[in-house]
């Protein structure tokens, strides 16, 4: 299905082939290629709003996940009634904020959208990371998702829960 890419920022420039060609990646990976998908390019004013609209947190972020489908068990695939349900729902990337921690980091600003959107897919599928349990679980499909994409393209990444607890 579609893969939807928008970058609605102008700070920090967004290489657009290659994030589509890390998400369908991420997507043929975790098998989800026929669910609809919206990755949003945003700065930090933008990301901060959504951040203290639906986290209650006034400060800028990496990513902010919304998905279609609600209450899913970690990993578990949604089940679509129709085709309009063939959706996993939006990822915000927090573009600006990202390269900012890249550049404090000395980190690749494009190995680090990769990480993200793994990230967020992971949320979209239910995975969370709010205690250690959730978390093992996530870093786990993260892990597993990324040792793949390393292999495919001959990077190091890791996980963005890595030292999360």
């Amino acid at each position: 299905m579609s893969l939807v890419i928008r970058n609605l920022q102008r700070a920090i420039p967004v290489r657009r082939a290659l994030l589509r060609k890390r998400v369908d990646q991420i997507r043929r990976i975790l098998g989800v290629q026929q669910f609809d998908l919206a990755v949003i390019c945003i700065g930090n004013q933008h990301i901060q709003r959504l951040n203290r609209t639906y986290r209650s947190k006034n400060l800028p972020t990496d990513v902010l996940s919304f998905p279609f489908h609600e209450n899913l068990k970690p990993g578990e695939l949604p089940k679509a009634c129709c085709q309009d349900e063939l959706n996993l729902g939006d990822i915000f990337l927090g573009v600006e904020y990202i390269y900012q921690q890249c550049e404090e980091n000395k980190e690749d600003y494009n190995s680090v959208l990769t990480v993200t959107v793994a990230h967020g897919l992971c949320h979209l599928l239910g995975y969370q990371h709010s205690t250690e349990a959730d978390w093992r679980q996530m870093y786990e499909r993260e892990t597993q998702i990324l040792q793949e994409i390393n292999r495919l393209s001959g990077t190091n990444l890791q996980p963005l829960t890595k030292n999360h607890f």
